[in-house]
């Protein structure tokens, strides 16, 4: 089988109205791999096709046919080439984006500073027995999910964010000490004859508040600051 002339053509498409050998071949300077030549071409509605073995001896490649397929290789490009294009850099992180693993450990510091809270709550506004003993159990729970996400805190974010955190932790503690005070001293029954006697008292709508506050700026993984935690 003969691969000369135009029978290496790249002529990929059927023209309509008119075969390839009605058509005139023009000579035209042609760019490989920053290394010039002359080639014959051909255009054909507003395509351009170049002859294969001219294409490759510009571009010092090689050409070669197995049956259907046409390989054609081509050296990369010489020294004095232009440069290829740089990749489009990188944007910093947001220096106030939160890390993952801190977001995940904060939202369960939140979870068991609001199961202290809400025990503490329930237990002396029925009533029931509260004792220091008893309280620490929850206290220990949320000191070690803090102690957790003090662990994960790796950007600056993170550690802006685990210090309202912290200011949650030592608020809820300062209330549920202040219930257990109250217990002993049998000062506990304005809470039971007003539902909302509890939820009502300054510390308390501040823990409430800023624990809402917490568990929206961690479920964005972005760090905002807000009064109620401080």
């Amino acid at each position: 089988m003969q691969h000369n002339g135009w029978s290496k053509m790249l002529v990929l498409a059927v023209l309509s109205g008119s075969a390839v050998a009605q058509v005139s071949p023009e000579k035209a300077s042609i760019v490989v791999n920053g290394k010039s030549g002359e080639a014959s071409v051909v255009r054909v509605n507003n395509r351009t096709y170049i002859d294969l073995e001219s294409l490759t001896r510009i571009g010092t490649g090689t050409l070669s046919f197995r049956g259907q397929q046409i390989t054609l290789t081509l050296p990369g490009g010489s020294p004095g080439d232009a440069p290829a294009a740089s990749p489009e850099p990188v944007p910093p992180p947001s220096p106030t984006r939160l890390s993952k693993n801190f977001m995940m450990a904060g939202i369960e510091t939140i979870a068991q500073l609001r199961e202290w809270g809400s025990t503490m709550a329930y237990a002396i506004q029925n009533n029931y027995q509260v004792t220091e003993a008893w309280a620490n159990g929850y206290r220990d729970k949320a000191a070690s999910s803090l102690r957790l996400a003090g662990a994960a805190a790796t950007t600056e974010a993170d550690r802006n964010a685990l210090q309202l955190l912290t200011n949650e932790f030592a608020n809820v503690e300062t209330w549920s000490k202040n219930l257990v005070e109250a217990k002993r001293s049998m000062d506990t029954a304005k809470y039971a004859t007003s539902p909302d006697a509890l939820r009502d008292e300054p510390l308390s709508q501040k823990i409430i508040t800023c624990g809402r506050f917490l568990g929206s700026m961690l479920g964005s993984a972005e760090f905002s600051d807000d009064a109620s935690c401080h």
